[in-house]
Parts: structure tokens; C-alpha cells; sequence
């Protein structure tokens, strides 16, 4: 197969993930992870880390940094905690960091703005928002109780109703828990 038909296969799937590829989606799209490294070195695609690569006339939105953070980590990763409240633009944080969660020991040297929390969630914790995968906006509050201010949630936790991301019941539950610790 020629080069350009695995760029362009590499392309229409890169497209869905905010511009990056992997080695394994190379693999399950039957092309030769062999040819990464080639689109890599003629300068059509870039590569970002280990397995990972970047289709930089893309253009870039703000998920791109949540992506590639799970991306980097592999596996089971997920975002978690208060990056999933940075991911819906919820409680007004900007954290430093992305914050991804894993069950597994990471070897990958990662860049400082990604930072590693070993966890195991049950399945009804995990999702996936925007095609990253994700711990639950609700696990999210839970987590944030201690480094968030309650004011803070108690926002959040309204605008993730109104923007379905909470059951009415959750957004009962998690009021009166604030209300009741401010």
C-alpha cells in the first residue's frame, strides 16, 4: 500500500482524536506501526512520546491536553478528579497538572503537567467525555471535597445538572453534603 493511503487512513482516524495516533491504532488499522516513524521523519506527522504521534495541521482545541494525557499513560488510563472538572470547564479550577488515573505502575517518563493517581474504579465511575476516557463527573466532586472550595463545587455541582452530567438525585446528595460542611 502506498504511503499516502496510510497517512490518509492515519488522518480520517487521527481526526476523531484531536489530531494524535498511536502505535496500537496503527495496528488495529493494519498499518505497519513501521510506518509512523516514516511519516514522522518526512515531517507529516510529529512525534510526541513513545507510541505517540500528532497530526499537527490539525488544529488544536482544548481537549487536546486531556487526550494526550491519557494517551501518554495508556492502558487503563482515565482523567480524574479535578481534571475532569477542568475537562467541563466546572467549579472554576485550572489545575497545573492533569490528574489520570490508573490501576497499573506507569514506567513512561511523563512531562511535569501530567501527574499519576493510582486507582482502581468500579465501572460505574469510569466513562468517557468528548472520546477520553474518564472517571465520572460525580466521582470528580467526590475526590475535589478537599481541595476544591465548597463554594466552589456547590457551582459545579448545579451547572454539571444543568449540563446533564449529574442526576437530579446527585445534585441533592452532593448540596446538602456542601451546604452542610460550609
Amino acid at each position: 500500500m502506498r504511503a499516502e493511503s496510510y497517512r490518509r487512513r492515519l488522518w480520517d482516524f487521527a481526526v476523531g482524536q484531536y489530531g494524535y495516533v498511536r502505535a496500537a491504532d496503527a495496528h488495529d488499522l493494519e498499518i505497519p506501526v513501521v510506518e509512523l516513524g516514516k511519516l514522522a521523519a518526512r515531517g507529516q506527522i510529529r512525534h510526541v512520546a513513545y507510541g505517540l504521534y500528532r497530526f499537527d495541521d490539525l488544529p488544536p482545541t482544548r481537549f487536546d491536553r486531556f487526550f494526550e494525557a491519557v494517551a501518554r499513560v495508556g492502558g487503563d488510563a482515565h482523567l480524574t478528579g479535578d481534571a475532569v472538572l477542568a475537562l467541563h470547564e466546572l467549579g472554576q479550577v485550572n489545575p497545573q497538572v492533569v490528574r489520570v488515573g490508573t490501576s497499573r505502575r506507569v514506567r513512561a517518563q511523563l512531562p511535569k503537567w501530567i501527574a499519576i493517581e493510582r486507582e482502581t474504579l468500579p465501572d460505574g465511575d469510569l466513562t468517557s467525555y468528548e472520546s477520553i476516557p474518564s472517571a465520572t463527573v460525580a466521582h470528580a466532586i467526590r475526590t475535589c471535597r478537599d481541595t476544591v472550595m465548597s463554594d466552589r463545587l456547590l457551582v459545579a455541582v448545579d451547572d454539571a445538572r444543568r449540563d446533564g452530567l449529574l442526576s437530579v438525585a446527585e445534585q441533592r446528595e452532593f448540596r446538602a453534603e456542601l451546604e452542610g460542611a460550609g
